[in-house]
């Protein structure tokens, strides 16, 4: 069993669990939107007159159609128009024409659209430098007192260090400057013979 259904403008031929794309449709995802018939074919039998049969569709999600550029040129005039177009579109799937229903597992579901998260804040160069290791928390209960300690010892233990008078580098000389290119020589054109 299909059905012939008008949406958006356009007629659609469409069965039961059919996805299509009409126009934008006033509805949130999830709710159900009659679509106004025109023909009803079962079998062997054509209805024209579907007065009395439904066609039910469940809108699945909302998106935007290819881009169409529009140019329009004149030659020789100077005139050109640019204008680009999307169209707004809904996708629907179809539930039921008139008692003929989709089963449950057949049923599409939207796309969950990708969530794009925010950059996070930049990190102190200082921590990127020098990362911490931690230590299980058994190791820090044995000795924290020793690892305090450890640091400072080695500190008071070393001996200090003056720092050496930097050595001025030695001044170079001006390096001479180079010497100019002689204009390049003419070529010769070829001689003309006459014969």
């Amino acid at each position: 069993m299909y059905a012939i259904v008008r949406a958006g403008g356009r007629q659609e031929k469409v069965a039961v669990g059919d996805l299509i794309s009409v126009d934008r449709v006033q509805a949130k995802r999830g709710e159900t939107v009659v679509l106004p018939t025109v023909l009803i074919v079962d079998g062997d039998k054509v209805n024209s007159d579907a007065a009395g049969v439904t066609v039910t569709a469940e809108v699945i999600d909302h998106n935007r159609g290819p881009k169409i550029e529009i140019l329009r040129y004149k030659n020789k005039t100077g005139y050109r128009r640019r204008q680009g177009h999307r169209a707004d579109l809904t996708d629907v799937q179809i539930i039921s024409i008139g008692s003929e229903k989709i089963a449950a597992a057949d049923k599409a579901t939207a796309k969950a659209k990708p969530v794009v998260a925010k950059k996070a804040a930049p990190v102190a160069k200082k921590a990127e430098a020098a990362p911490v290791a931690k230590a299980p928390a058994a190791e820090v209960a044995e000795k924290p007192a020793a690892k305090k300690a450890a640091p400072a010892a080695k500190k008071a233990a070393a001996p200090a260090k003056k720092a050496a008078p930097a050595k001025k580098a030695p001044v170079a000389k001006k390096a001479a400057a180079p010497a100019k290119k002689a204009p390049a020589a003419k070529k010769a054109a070829p001689k003309k013979t006459e014969k």
